[in-house]
């Protein structure tokens, strides 16, 4: 990956990524930085890998891309950068990764180059060794079934290894990485990877294995040192030329400091026989910690910080700006949740329209249209929006508080029904026997129980609701019938029917009406 001038006035929001300022650039791709718009306000700062528009379409190009994401996310180590997230959204193709604030090697020598100082042997004993246990930890990577991936990275190089300003190093870049089990295979008589950093049997397009970035370590150690290029040419052939002759000349002929000790281990690496290397990138590591102490992390920080104090300054300060961008947009999704507003986002030039997209960010019940290319490592659905949750919470206990409503009505119903049941007994056993009335037919009982006066509702009847007239007159209570139930003894010895429950009244069917506020109640008399 190659890089490129940062520009901070282009925003892009994609899913629930914003992109802002590119900081690399190759052939395939840009790393932009980005913020992860999360839930709740939450965001987090990342670097974001963006296919080129005209290759998002291209099928080898976007099988490429995934298995980088595939491939990195297997390696589990402090020494590479961790993929975090892989989405295909509006023919757009991202591979959302940490981001590490820092520099990468290529820039620092060349930063080192332009003040005219020499990398000490500790600074580059103390790089060069953990991106060696970075590539270790590639080259034993397994799959999900525990089998090795045999990761081969093809493109070591110093724009692929990046430096924090915290002291640690970081590979990155697995884009032309060779592995078993593959989406994209190379094609024939194609070389994957910069010229000058290749293996010699790389070159020849024979077999390659994990000492072709033991070979890839060694040019990027070999210049470190020196300053300079190993391999020059006035064209790719000349460099494959030089590269297939092999390497004689000893780093410390351009470095003041460099130990022959150092030259051995160096040189050892950049042997044209694959069987004359190091068998692995580990003991490569080893060997260099072996022969120059490495530098601490403090230690190769403040080398860091010095040599690239004026680019780390700046882009410190386009994080804060772009940090506090992404809070207001934060800020603004959950008060258009909370308000039902549209979310107010500032515009950029030639970019997407943040508000809009933003907009779907604030609506939960729109869909978002996404397409599953690998399930595994691909997340292809936007997040809900801010505030989804807590208008959910909202509607779950007014509905709550409308059932507990209705129980407490049912329940006082319940209540007043007992008691009538209770009186309709005691008179329908006192009344035969003392009075000689017959007992009522159910037609009767039925046609007296719809004359019974009601209690109307003191809320005045609205349109489209059913009023409850007025008794003029009202009638003595009537025995209910007989139900089929085995009777009852009522004292002494004498048996009376079972009361049936009075039937509810014509007016509750629906038992609520609406005011003129169009604000539902329920009928008092109807429970």
């Amino acid at each position: 990956m190659g890089e490129a001038a940062e520009t901070a006035d282009e925003v892009k929001v994609i899913g629930r990524y914003a992109l802002y300022a590119q900081i690399a650039r190759g052939g395939m791709a840009t790393v932009h930085l980005g913020r992860l718009l999360g839930q709740a306000g939450f965001s987090r700062t990342v670097a974001i890998k963006r296919l080129h528009p005209y290759l998002a379409q291209d099928p080898e190009f976007v099988s490429m891309l995934i298995d980088e994401a595939r491939l990195a996310a297997r390696i589990r180590h402090p020494n590479v950068v961790v993929t975090l997230d892989v989405v295909a959204l509006d023919r757009e193709l991202l591979v959302v990764m940490e981001y590490v604030h820092g520099e990468s090697l290529s820039r620092l020598l060349r930063a080192a180059n332009r003040q005219n100082v020499q990398v000490p042997p500790r600074i580059v004993a103390a790089v060069l060794s953990q991106a060696l246990y970075g590539l270790h930890a590639a080259h034993d990577a397994t799959d999900e079934r525990g089998e090795p991936l045999q990761i081969v990275h093809r493109d070591v190089s110093p724009q692929n290894i990046v430096v924090g300003s915290d002291g640690v190093t970081r590979v990155v870049d697995f884009g032309v990485a060779k592995a078993a089990g593959r989406l994209q295979e190379t094609r024939e008589g194609q070389l994957k990877g910069k010229i000058r950093y290749m293996a010699p049997e790389q070159l020849k397009r024979g077999p390659v294995d994990r000492r072709a970035d033991v070979y890839a370590a060694g040019v990027v150690a070999w210049e470190a040192l020196a300053g300079k290029r190993l391999f020059e040419g006035e064209n790719e052939w000349q460099i494959a030329t030089s590269i297939m002759e092999g390497v004689t000349e000893a780093p410390s002929k351009h470095h003041d400091s460099a130990s022959p000790e150092l030259d051995a281990v160096i040189l050892k690496a950049l042997s044209v026989n694959p069987d004359e290397r190091y068998a692995s990138a580990f003991d490569m590591a080893t060997a260099l910690e072996d022969t120059v102490a490495p530098a601490t992390p403090r230690e190769v920080s403040k080398w860091v910080h010095e040599i690239a104090k004026e680019a780390l300054v700046l882009r410190s300060a386009k994080l804060k700006a772009i940090e506090g961008m992404s809070a207001d947009m934060s800020v603004a999704a959950r008060l258009s949740v909370s308000d039902g507003s549209e979310p107010s986002f500032p515009h950029t030039p030639d970019s997407l329209s943040l508000r809009e997209n933003s907009h779907k960010h604030a609506r939960p019940d729109e869909e978002t249209a996404t397409q599953a290319t690998d399930a595994s490592v691909i997340s292809m659905a936007q997040s809900p929006a801010p505030g989804h949750d807590a208008r959910r919470r909202r509607n779950m206990m007014l509905v709550a508080g409308v059932v507990g409503l209705l129980f407490v009505f049912a329940l006082v119903g319940a209540v007043v029904s007992s008691s009538g049941e209770s009186a309709a007994m005691a008179t329908s056993a006192s009344t035969p026997a003392a009075s000689g009335i017959p007992s009522a037919s159910p037609a009767s009982a039925a046609s007296a129980a719809s004359d019974v006066p009601l209690e109307t509702s003191a809320e005045p009847p609205v349109e489209g609701s059913t009023a409850v007239p007025s008794p003029s007159a009202s009638v003595p209570p009537v025995a209910a019938p007989p139900r089929k139930q085995p009777p009852r003894t009522m004292g002494a010895g004498k048996l009376a029917p079972w009361p049936e429950k009075a039937q509810k009244p014509a007016q509750c069917n629906p038992p609520y009406y609406f005011d003129k506020a169009g604000v539902k109640h329920l009928k008092k008399e109807c429970f």
